[in-house]
């Protein structure tokens, strides 16, 4: 299988959440649904249902985190230079409207574009890759075609 490249970062949250899970989750719905089935005929227990259900989406999920978990690369940024790549920090100015956004390039289960953080297979993250401060960029979203030159590169 392919390795998936993540940050110590996005590795750490994963991790706290698959404890999270196994640790607080598991239990309390193992617990819930012991307490749904002394309800009695469980036909018609919606309780016992709901919990069922979610202790369903617990399991996938836990399985899940394991699978990416065990395939991880972690790559941490402090240890890069130079064009853009994994783990860099760009600075990217609109060459339309010249305002300014700041991007990290992450893994695909770390991203999260309300916190700067674009997953590696985002089509502005892959335009990116290899680009020199002062590059020109373009990039098609589902807007059209965007142009943006890199300001700033940095690795932290």
């Amino acid at each position: 299988m392919e390795k998936i490249p993540m940050t110590r970062v996005g590795f750490t949250r994963l991790e706290a959440e698959l404890k999270t899970l196994k640790v607080d989750e598991r239990p309390a719905i193992i617990k819930a649904i012991a307490e749904a089935r002394e309800l009695g005929d469980l036909k018609e227990n919606a309780e016992y249902h709901s919990a069922r259900e979610k202790q369903g989406f617990i399991e996938g999920r836990i399985k899940e985190l394991e699978g990416i978990l065990s395939l991880s690369d972690i790559i941490d940024p402090a240890s890069l230079s130079g064009s853009v790549k994994f783990g860099a920090t760009v600075t990217l100015a609109d060459e339309d409207t010249d305002e300014e956004k700041t991007w990290q390039i992450v893994g695909e289960y770390e991203a999260n574009v309300e916190k700067g953080q674009l997953n590696i297979k985002s089509p502005i993250a892959r335009a990116l890759i290899g680009k020199e401060e002062g590059d020109s960029v373009e990039v098609r979203t589902p807007g059209g075609v965007r142009s943006y030159e890199v300001v700033e590169i940095s690795y932290k």
